[in-house]
């Protein structure tokens, strides 16, 4: 089987439609699977995201990026390849892209997870002969606990917090991971206040059509806000800097799936650690990878040799990994936060 897709020093390329799939570096035609800072990247000559995406990577991009859009599922071909792209489950707008040429089909799947999430379309398995998965949580020991009872915690601890009279922080990921704490938790509980960074991401989102509960940003607040009462939801990069002294007392939080291993709430410096990640776990990833009939899966960011190897002993899949410089979805050094 030959190789449809390969790397070079810009990026995953495709020789046979002359394009680029999630580059690293400039190219004259780039396809992309969602508007994460590390799959989406400025100064590609024309873009073609799905229609979803739109509002996010025109924010990421710049206003006059050469952006054309395209529906999930339906086929164009270029030069002769043809294309489609199907739902991630990633974010808003993420998308896996097929790509078949004389038979022969492979699917770059981006960042994924099976999991359901309201603020995005659910994950599709395509059928494939090669499929390029994300290993970011791939090690047996992530698997991801119910969503509800991760946001039962959530509101448990907004709860005890009120009583403490400390405000709420929980530091998310602005584009995506922000969306999904709001749409989860429960907004009767109090008011929700938003950092810039995610109030900007709010807004795009919400120009793509989702729909997220009344949250106020923080530097719009009333001068006499009873913080004690609030969930507020900042960026990473807010943590331990003086944006936050405005709040009084404070119990912080995180919410990602490290938050499964021990040590990393210490090592992230917050209170609590609630398990919520917007990317595939160990049981997921292979029951994807088994959904798509693959028989060949590269592999890319995260626990490359561990997967590659899992595949190929444990399920006779020809696998290997690919090294890219995709790995994070934290949007905080890119993101507008000036406060």
């Amino acid at each position: 089987m030959s190789l449809l897709l390969e790397l070079n020093d810009h990026g995953l390329y495709c020789a046979a439609g002359d394009f680029y799939i999630d580059p690293w570096q400039p190219v004259h035609r780039a396809l992309v699977t969602h508007a994460h800072a590390d799959h989406s990247r400025p100064g590609s000559a024309h873009y073609l995201i799905a229609e979803a995406s739109l509002p996010v990577s025109r924010w990421r991009l710049g206003a006059e990026a050469p952006i054309e859009t395209i529906p999930y599922h339906k086929p164009i071909e270029i030069n002769g390849v043809r294309i489609s792209y199907h739902p991630a489950g990633h974010i808003i707008g993420s998308a896996q892209i097929r790509v078949e040429y004389r038979g022969e089909v492979w699917v770059a799947s981006g960042d994924y997870k099976i999991a359901p999430d309201p603020t995005c379309a659910p994950f599709e398995p395509v059928p494939c002969h090669t499929f390029i998965t994300e290993a970011t949580f791939g090690l047996p020991i992530y698997r991801w606990p119910e969503e509800a009872a991760v946001f039962g915690e959530v509101n448990d601890w907004w709860r005890q917090n009120q009583a403490d009279g400390k405000a709420s922080v929980i530091f998310a990921y602005a584009l995506g991971k922000a969306q999904r704490v709001m749409t989860g938790i429960d907004p009767t509980i109090g008011p929700i206040f938003v950092h810039g960074a995610v109030n900007n991401m709010n807004r795009m989102v919400a120009q793509a059509g989702l729909s997220l509960p009344h949250s106020t940003y923080v530097n719009e607040a009333p001068a006499k806000t009873d913080w004690s009462q609030a969930l507020i939801i900042a960026p990473t990069s807010a943590r331990g800097t003086p944006w936050l002294r405005r709040f009084g007392a404070i119990s912080t939080a995180f919410a990602s799936g490290w938050m499964l291993v021990r040590g990393q709430r210490r090592r992230r410096s917050v209170d609590r650690g609630f398990v919520l990640s917007d990317h595939v776990d160990w049981e997921g990833l292979m029951l994807s990878v088994a959904a798509t009939g693959a028989e060949r899966v590269l592999v890319t960011h995260g626990n490359v040799p561990v997967v590659a190897r899992y595949l190929r002993e444990a399920r006779g899949i020809e696998a290997y990994g690919l090294a890219t410089p995709y790995g994070t979805d934290d949007d905080d050094a890119t993101a507008e936060e000036s406060e």
